[in-house]
């Protein structure tokens, strides 16, 4: 089992320890339950979908890195598969706060990286700010995503973001999650820049069109990609690099263990990812950092 959820597993109730144990208690667990081991270990524990997500929040939490606020906060995110994506909030010592990720933002790109494509709930151990109601409207489950917190009724994205400013507002119809390719191409045999280009080809920036994509590879040989999502509010948009720290963190790797980065974007988009991303992966301990246009 991963280090980082042992103090939790402890506390867990022993009937769903033994039921999660199959598939969590190794140290490859991916941090997702599958639409099949979610129904193994509801039927076992007696649960349905919201409850189930509920139980597991603590497990999301034990994914936080806080180093900032020592504010552990957990998200869960249910797919229309079925299948359960596990999110926490991240940050970042030396960067500026604007480089925060926040549960329910890394809950789902976590979701949206391993190729869901459509979300049904969020659930949260505490409620969704300001900021995450934004992000959460670009979504193509659009204001019918429920919203699930502990000893609370669920409610509707609808409900905690009424009149709502949203992609509809700006005639976009591609939707975040919506599947796309946007079909650029650069002539390489490499494998992380092939990487960060195929995570270009899929992100979501229909307000600027400036598509970007990034490929990190962990000192354990794994490789990370990285999709923008941009927002209609433009803050809220989520930067490539940060969608990459997401799966890299959520997966178990080390964010502070980054061998080899590659930037992709368009030469002659209206805005670039290049300084942040150079500047936060210095931060982090990558010096070795290649930047590609198409």
């Amino acid at each position: 089992m991963q280090a980082r959820f042992r103090s939790i597993w402890a506390q867990l109730p022993s009937k769903l320890q033994d039921a999660l144990f199959p598939y969590a208690g190794n140290d490859d667990f991916p941090a997702m339950f599958t639409a099949e081991q979610a129904e193994s270990v509801k039927k076992a524990c007696g649960f349905d979908d919201n409850t189930l997500a509920i139980a597991l929040l603590p497990l999301a939490a034990a994914c936080s890195l806080a180093p900032i606020s020592h504010f552990n906060v957990g998200a869960i995110a249910r797919g229309a598969s079925g299948n359960l994506y596990f999110g926490a909030n991240m940050e970042f010592t030396n960067v500026p706060l604007q480089q925060t990720i926040h549960a329910e933002q890394c809950a789902i790109t976590h979701a949206w990286l391993r190729g869901e494509k459509k979300l049904v709930s969020i659930t949260v151990n505490y409620s969704p700010c300001g900021h995450c109601r934004q992000f959460m409207n670009e979504l193509n489950s659009g204001t019918q995503l429920e919203i699930h917190l502990p000893k609370q009724e669920p409610l509707t994205l609808g409900d905690y973001l009424p009149d709502s400013f949203g992609p509809n507002d700006l005639g976009i119809t591609t939707l975040l999650m919506d599947p796309v390719n946007h079909g650029y191409q650069i002539e390489t045999p490499d494998e992380l820049v092939l990487t960060a280009l195929g995570a270009a080809n899929r992100s979501h920036a229909p307000y600027s069109n400036s598509y970007s994509g990034i490929a990190l590879l962990g000192k354990d040989g794994k490789i990370y990609p990285g999709r923008y999502a941009e927002n209609a509010a433009f803050n809220p948009s989520l930067p490539p690099l940060q969608a990459a720290l997401i799966l890299m963190n959520i997966s178990g790797g080390d964010c502070l263990a980054i061998e080899r980065a590659v930037l992709v974007e368009g030469k002659n988009s209206d805005l670039s990812q290049k300084s942040a991303t150079q500047s936060t992966l210095a931060v982090l301990g990558c010096s070795k950092f290649e930047y590609h246009t198409f």
